[in-house]
């Protein structure tokens, strides 16, 4: 039997067009060895693909409503495939094709693409799901149930909320006009990243030792998080950029939060989050000054529970038609946030694929209509991998922006004295 999908996971695919595909990118780096052989990787893959029952689904019409409905059959050899890359600069720029192209909607909306052997002896695994299919945490999810070997140390809980714990709705619309006052109350500068995009993606990585960000957020008065640090790495990296370019303007970013709750299918569930809009701070010279800046404003907002307010909100709003539409055209405008900066828990322990340990792993999801730059980061054992995502026409020299953001978290580091 077919299943409708969900309001969120439709309105996702609805976004498709000639110029933004939907889908997202894990990218794991393999230590250096012995290359990975093809076919087992398909055999392994196709074993295991039952554990991701959406990894068998196809989307379809069913009577004007997009739908799941079982895979006739699943080519294993039409989703894990390999290209040849013998340096970083031939990686990037096979990701950067493989995030241009839209996936096939006749086939489950996944792939796995095996880039390589670097001349190291490193090899890469380019995952795509696109965002239909899969959130940032399902798509941890698919990664443990079908492309790490198994290994004893449980996945992390799709789930990070208790269901029982949610405040009841009075609650949140009691609070509903300071939270729109916080969240959508402060638009910014036009935005450097507002222009128009092709299909074009070009992308770069940095990494950021996790346990060293964790150092960094201990040390701060308000004790800030990782995913604050990220911020403060992402916002001393746009600094550095457009005070090359001689202009620091005034910049909202939107931080997706999952609302995802304990017991829910992990591939079932679809996509469960919202978002919360913080200022960047890019007046602020001093990388460390702005850490807590940015650190005193998620705490305000995890306070006021904002992001499951403004969830109840835009539901709310579907039944409202026009009116819904125009709220959310408003939420989605360039001031009100310039680009999103997402960060999802990767594998807490050491993974492997193919006995190859996997040293890192990087995220990336696409850049949207007037939003020409898209950051993600996911985190591993040892590392927080950060994702820049671009259409090179609109935002060239992407490599350079991750290189700012090295150059943000040295600073974050030494100034800490972490």
């Amino acid at each position: 039997m077919n299943e409708p999908l969900s309001a969120a996971d439709a309105r996702i695919l609805a976004l498709e067009s000639g110029t933004v595909h939907g889908h997202a990118l894990k990218l794991l780096l393999l230590e250096p060895g012995d290359a990975l052989d093809l076919d087992t990787l398909r055999a392994s893959v196709a074993q295991r693909l039952p554990a991701f029952p959406r990894g068998r689904q196809v989307v379809v019409d069913d009577g004007g409503v997009p739908s799941w409905a079982p895979a006739p059959a699943v080519d294993v050899a039409q989703h894990v495939r390999q290209h040849r890359a013998a340096d970083p600069a031939e990686l990037r720029a096979v990701v950067g094709r493989l995030m241009s192209e839209p996936l096939d909607r006749s086939r489950p909306l996944w792939t796995i693409d095996v880039i390589g052997p670097l001349a190291d002896g490193r090899e890469a695994l380019a995952v795509r799901l696109h965002h239909a299919l899969a959130d940032g945490l399902t798509a941890v999810r698919f990664l443990e149930s079908v492309v790490f070997e198994p290994h004893d140390a449980p996945a992390h809980e799709v789930g990070i909320r208790d269901p029982d714990a949610r405040p009841p709705r009075w609650s949140e619309w009691e609070r509903m006009p300071l939270t729109l006052i916080r969240e959508l109350g402060h638009p910014g500068s036009r935005s450097p990243f507002d222009r128009p995009i092709t299909a074009r993606r070009a992308l770069a990585f940095v990494d950021v030792p996790l346990a060293e960000a964790r150092a960094v957020g201990a040390s701060r008065p308000g004790h800030a998080t990782v995913n604050d640090v990220l911020l403060a790495v992402i916002s001393g990296a746009i600094r550095r950029r457009l005070l090359h370019h001689g202009h620091t303007p005034r910049m909202n970013a939107q931080i997706p939060v999952s609302l995802h709750e304990r017991g829910e299918d992990a591939a079932a569930s679809g996509n469960r989050d919202s978002f919360i809009d913080v200022g960047l701070h890019l007046h602020e010279p001093d990388d460390l000054r702005r850490l807590d800046l940015l650190s005193a404003q998620t705490r305000e907002r995890k306070r006021g529970h904002d992001a499951r307010s403004l969830d109840e909100l835009f539901h709310a709003l579907v039944a409202g038609g026009p009116v819904g539409a125009f709220a959310r055209g408003l939420a989605d405008d360039p001031r009100e946030f310039a680009l999103a900066i997402s960060n999802v828990p990767g594998p807490r322990v050491p993974v492997a694929v193919g006995g190859r340990r996997v040293a890192h792993v990087y995220t990336s999801s696409e850049p949207g209509p007037r939003h020409a730059l898209r950051v993600a980061a996911i985190s591993n054992d040892r590392w927080l991998g950060v994702g820049f995502c671009v259409d090179p026409e609109a935002v060239p020299d992407v490599e350079l922006l991750a290189d700012a953001a090295h150059d943000a978290w040295e600073a974050l580091r030494a100034g800490s004295g972490a």
